[in-house]
């Protein structure tokens, strides 16, 4: 049970985590504590070795006050985030800077022992050249499919075969005895976003749809992700969609907007014009290549072809739509685009845009922004970093482990309630 003092001690340090280079007047002033109290618990800090001194403030008369700063190379945290057909393993130190990263093909249907075994390999490559001997203090992990947040594991995901119910997070914690905390991808890339975009400072409530091989949401309510009651939140790519009632989606269902609008989807309508001879261009590129992806559609459009320009317009008209609905009954700030499909063209992002300007709310419109992700590489790896960073730095969490000095070695910590883990 935390006592009085550790979460005095937390509350230090999640100051100063928050404000770096900030002073020690500062702090007593963001945190509410006595002066006393501060500078006992900075001292435990720095005798722990977790803050350290940073040059001088500006004097304003007297001796210039001492600036103060988290140690952030005191260890290192990994981040896996794991797609559809690839993935970005990488380490960063505890302000989330990356140290390495590491992209990586893969195919998620060959099963969490060979995609796992893959990814751990990675990090440890990486732990082994970059990490210079500092321990790991926890992982994040991202998984495209729902996700039981409380925990770490997957619960029937369409496109991740074998992988129902599989212990992610107790397999990688044993692997290096630290805390783990697994999510869904698109829940990490909103995170990521949250977290480092210029363009999303201080926004509170945010919507961000991926559009790849499938389709799904991560929503921000109040700075955090909101999961809802069992984690599945913001699966949009499943809902029922208007002229897709005969197509049959890999969740086994009939009409999804994922079937009708996502990149297998545009591959699979894209095949289909090249056999039947309506696009010259796809034609061309599926006997050069024998097979066609998303990614052939959308050049395809981009050099004038009328075919596949549709094919874009109707999935940016389907999906936003359906984002109109969601825009009309959550009132987002910021709608941040992601995905192969929309980093391919802007021709997806105006037809989104013109679908939710048009059908939702004109209140709720009103200040929205519709933008394209600012994080065009990494954004994976990077929010599952920062999911791992914002539960271990929460206060209830940091009340656990400052007494160690760090909480390398406790996977235990990945239990321990947080506001986060209901949100």
């Amino acid at each position: 049970m935390a006592s009085e003092r550790t979460h005095s001690l937390s509350a230090v340090l999640g100051a100063v985590r928050r404000h770096p280079g900030v002073t020690q007047s500062l702090l007593i002033s963001d945190v509410g504590l006595g002066r006393s109290v501060v500078t006992a618990r900075l001292a435990e800090l720095q005798g722990l070795g977790l803050v350290v001194e940073d040059g001088l403030a500006p004097s304003t008369g007297g001796r210039a006050p001492r600036l103060l700063r988290l140690r952030a190379e005191a260890g290192v945290v990994g981040g896996i985030a794991i797609g559809a057909l690839g993935m970005e393993v990488g380490i960063a130190d505890l302000y989330g800077r990356t140290i390495s990263r590491i992209d990586d093909p893969i195919s998620v249907a060959d099963g969490p022992e060979v995609v796992l075994g893959k990814a751990e390999a990675l990090l440890e490559r990486q732990l082994a050249s970059y990490a210079d001997g500092r321990p790991v203090w926890g992982i994040g992990v991202g998984v495209p499919g729902p996700v039981e947040f409380g925990r770490g594991v997957p619960v029937a995901p369409p496109i991740m075969p074998g992988w129902d119910g599989y212990p992610v997070r107790d397999r990688i914690a044993r692997r290096y005895d630290a805390p783990v905390w697994v999510d869904n991808d698109v829940n990490l890339l909103a995170l990521g976003e949250l977290r480092t975009s210029h363009g999303a400072r201080g926004v509170q409530d945010m919507i961000y749809v991926k559009i790849g091989t499938g389709i799904g949401a991560g929503l921000v309510s109040r700075g955090r992700i909101h999961r809802g009651a069992n984690g599945s939140a913001g699966d949009i790519g499943h809902v029922a969609v208007a002229g897709a009632e005969d197509v049959v989606c890999r969740c086994g269902n009939i009409g999804c907007l994922e079937a009708k609008a996502g990149g297998a989807a545009l591959a699979r309508d894209g095949l289909r014009l090249a056999e039947s001879g309506a696009s010259s261009i796809l034609a061309a590129t599926l006997a050069a290549n024998g097979t066609l992806v998303a990614d052939d559609v959308v050049a395809a459009a981009e050099r004038g072809d009328p075919e596949a320009r549709a094919l874009l317009a109707t999935a940016g008209q389907l999906v936003g739509t359906a984002l109109a609905g969601l825009v009309s009954f959550y009132n987002p700030a910021l709608v941040v685009l992601g995905g192969g499909v929309v980093r391919s063209g802007d021709q997806v992002l105006a037809a989104i845009r013109e679908a939710v300007y048009r059908r939702s709310l004109p209140l709720a419109t009103r200040t929205l922004r519709i933008e394209p992700t600012a994080l065009r590489d990494g954004g994976g790896m990077t929010g599952a970093v920062h999911l791992a960073l914002d539960q271990l730095f929460s206060h209830d969490c940091v009340a656990e482990w400052v007494q160690h000095g760090s909480p390398a070695g406790h996977p235990e910590l990945a239990d321990v309630p947080t506001e986060d883990r209901a949100a």
